[in-house]
């Protein structure tokens, strides 16, 4: 049976707020009057969320499918899961949290109907905290300088993908990686559209500052080499500016004679260089760490099992 529309949804102990999904989610694809499939991936929730999507598969199994990871392996992961047992022929991803109203889905769709193969969101109003608010917005400024990927609000997954970028989505076998810029880097005429932006049904973020920190490293490591190409740069800066005090040092010590007044200014310049240094031999080990990730090609995340009707079309192992 061909389909429209596959919407991808992680899921991340959410038992509080998903059957307020159900109750909003299932109405507004209704009324799209198209055909869909609805895939929940459940991210190794430690509450009752997979007792939960097993109960909602149930009652709607003709547009329901569930896959259950064993472990906790990231929305990212989880994403990818879903991306590679749709059959849309566009995909929709959302958050299960209901920040972003389903019934937006629509707006996404309209979009792709003017010819675009990849359109974003923008939330209307944000409403996080502050801390939030100013954080994401100065990595995404930083996101774009260093990568030439031009989102506006990067931290919103609601968002549309054509069939032929899914397809080269699920082609890359990366093992960190963040979606939506993968996804532009592979569109050809990407495009944005403001949506709605609520707060949370139930429950609370599941991104600490830590975990938007190490996701902002992914996105930098993963899509650009700028960094270490201004380390480079920085490199070669301080060794001619080194290379000028030397002489200086040099010539004052002929004209003036030795002193031991400037002991501590030149222990301050020292530690601040090697505070460059050590930042930048961290920097390289957030690469040489990726690429150590890459070639063991572990599995990406391991499913412990799908529920989807009998007569669904063959799926891709259980092993990404």
């Amino acid at each position: 049976m061909s389909v429209e529309l596959s919407v991808v949804i992680p899921v991340y102990n959410e038992e509080q707020g998903l059957q307020a999904l159900f109750d909003r989610l299932y109405p507004a694809l209704d009324q799209l009057a198209i055909s869909y499939e609805i895939v929940f991936v459940n991210d190794g929730s430690r509450d009752r969320s997979a007792a939960i999507l097993r109960e909602q598969f149930q009652n709607r199994p003709d547009v329901t499918r569930v896959v259950l990871f064993n472990g906790n392996f990231g929305q990212h992961m989880a994403i990818m899961a879903g991306f590679e047992r749709t059959r849309g022929r566009r995909v929709v991803t959302l958050d299960a949290d209901l920040q972003n109203p389903p019934e937006d889905t629509g707006l996404l769709l309209a979009k792709m109907d003017e010819g675009h193969d990849y359109v974003g969101s923008i939330r209307r109003q944000r409403n996080d905290s502050t801390w939030r608010h100013y954080a994401s917005r100065a990595m995404n400024g930083l996101r774009e300088k260093i990568t030439r990927i031009k989102m506006t609000d990067q931290g919103c997954m609601f968002r549309a993908y054509d069939r032929a970028i899914i397809d080269a989505i699920n082609a890359s076998r990366e093992v960190n990686t963040f979606i939506p810029a993968l996804a532009y880097t592979f569109a050809r005429n990407p495009a944005e559209v403001v949506v709605g932006h609520e707060e949370r049904a139930a429950g609370e973020s599941k991104y600490s500052l830590y975990s938007l920190i190490r996701l902002n490293f992914d996105l930098v490591t993963g899509f650009s080499v700028v960094p270490l190409q201004w380390f480079s740069m920085a490199g070669i800066g301080i060794s001619l500016l080194s290379a000028v005090f030397f002489v200086f040092l040099v010539l004052r010590r002929l004209w003036i004679g030795p002193e031991a007044e400037g002991l501590f200014t030149l222990f301050a310049l020292m530690f601040f260089l090697i505070g460059i240094a050590l930042f930048g031999i961290g920097l390289l080990g957030e690469y040489v760490g990726r690429i150590y990730q890459q070639v063991r090609h572990r599995p990406r995340y391991l499913v412990e099992a799908v529920l989807e009707q009998a007569t669904s079309s063959p799926l891709p192992p259980g092993e990404g």
